[in-house]
C-alpha cells in the first residue's frame, strides 16, 4: 500500500520513467518509486510537471494537490475513474436510507467528541469533563448540536477564551492547512472507493464539492489539532508546514492493527461504507485515540 506524502517546495521539473517519479532539480535529480506515493503536494508555483506523469500518478490514485503563490493548498487533482464499480457504488450511494445515514453521522459525531475530550484530559484541562457531558448526550443525528457546544468548549481550553476559529492568527492558519490536507487524503478515499464526494450525511452545502469527505474527516481533526498544539506556531511557514505533512507519515493503531496514518484513513473510509451499505453501524472502525 502507498504511504509516502511528498512535498516539493522549490524550482524543479517532474516527469515519468518506468515507474518512477523523476524530480529535476539545478544541482540534483532524484527518483521516486511511483507505488510508494500516497499524497504529492506541490507547494511551489516554479515546479512544471509532464502530462505522462500527471497520467501515470493519476492511475495509481495518487492524490496531487496544488499550492498558490503563498505555498497554501488550492486544489487538487480527482481521477475520473475511482473504481472498476463506480456506476454501482452511485447507485448504493444515492439509495442510502435516512435512518442509516442519521446513525453513522451520530457515530462520528460521538467519536469525535470523545477524542476532543482525551486530548484535553492529556493536557490537563478539566474541560474535559463537560466534554464526557456532551458525549453521553448526543442524540439521533446531533439534534441538539452537541458537536458545535462541544467544539467551543475545546477549543477555548485548548487556545484560550478569546479564541475563535474566524480569527486570522497564526495557529487558525495551521488548523486550516492541517484540515485542508486531511480533506484531501479523505477525498482521495472516497473517490478511490467509487464514491462521490458531493453528496454528504450531515453536510449538505450546494457549493461544497466535498461534503461526503468533511463528514468522514470529522473524527481525525484532533490528529491535527495535537500536532499543532506540539509546535510553536509564531508564523505558518516552510517548515511549519512540513511539520503539519509529517504528521501524515506518522503509524496509529485501528481495527486492532498499528499502520501507517493513510493507511488507517483506507481501512476507515471502506468500513463506513460498509456500515451504510450493510445498515450496520457496528461495522465502523474507528482510530484508538487512548492515553
Amino acid at each position: 500500500m502507498s504511504w509516502r506524502t511528498l512535498v516539493i517546495r522549490s524550482r524543479a521539473k517532474l516527469d515519468y520513467k518506468m515507474n518512477y517519479m523523476v524530480v529535476r532539480k539545478l544541482d540534483e535529480t532524484n527518483k521516486i518509486f511511483i507505488d510508494e506515493i500516497h499524497t504529492l503536494i506541490i507547494e511551489s508555483t516554479a515546479v512544471s510537471l509532464t502530462a505522462a506523469l500527471l497520467n501515470e500518478l493519476t492511475k495509481n490514485k495518487v492524490k496531487i494537490i496544488f499550492c498558490d503563490e503563498k505555498r497554501n493548498p488550492s486544489s487538487e487533482l480527482i481521477s475520473y475513474y475511482g473504481s472498476h464499480d463506480t456506476s454501482a457504488k452511485y447507485r448504493s450511494q444515492i439509495s442510502w436510507s435516512r435512518s442509516i445515514k442519521e446513525k453513522v453521522w451520530t457515530e462520528i459525531v460521538r467519536e469525535k467528541i470523545k477524542n476532543q475530550s482525551i486530548l484535553l484530559k492529556e493536557l490537563g484541562h478539566e474541560e474535559y469533563k463537560m466534554l464526557d457531558e456532551y458525549y453521553k448526550q448526543v442524540e439521533l443525528f446531533d439534534t441538539t448540536n452537541r458537536e458545535g457546544h462541544a467544539a467551543k468548549v475545546y477549543f477555548n481550553a485548548l487556545f484560550g477564551k478569546g479564541f475563535s476559529r474566524s480569527n486570522e492568527e497564526p495557529v487558525n492558519s495551521a488548523l486550516n492547512y492541517g484540515y485542508a490536507i486531511l480533506l484531501s487524503a479523505i477525498n482521495r478515499e472516497v473517490v478511490s472507493m467509487g464514491y462521490m464526494t458531493q453528496f454528504g450525511l450531515f453536510h449538505d452545502n450546494m457549493f461544497n464539492q466535498f461534503n461526503l469527505s468533511c463528514d468522514l474527516m470529522e473524527p481525525f481533526r484532533i490528529f491535527v489539532d495535537r500536532k499543532i498544539i506540539s509546535m510553536d506556531i509564531g508564523e505558518l511557514d516552510s517548515k511549519a508546514k512540513l511539520r503539519i505533512i509529517e504528521a501524515m507519515n506518522d503509524t496509529i493503531d485501528i481495527g486492532g492493527q498499528n499502520m501507517y496514518f493513510n493507511n488507517a484513513l483506507k481501512v476507515y473510509c471502506k468500513s463506513v461504507f460498509d456500515a451504510l451499505n450493510n445498515n450496520d453501524v457496528l461495522e465502523i472502525k474507528f482510530w484508538k485515540y487512548e492515553l
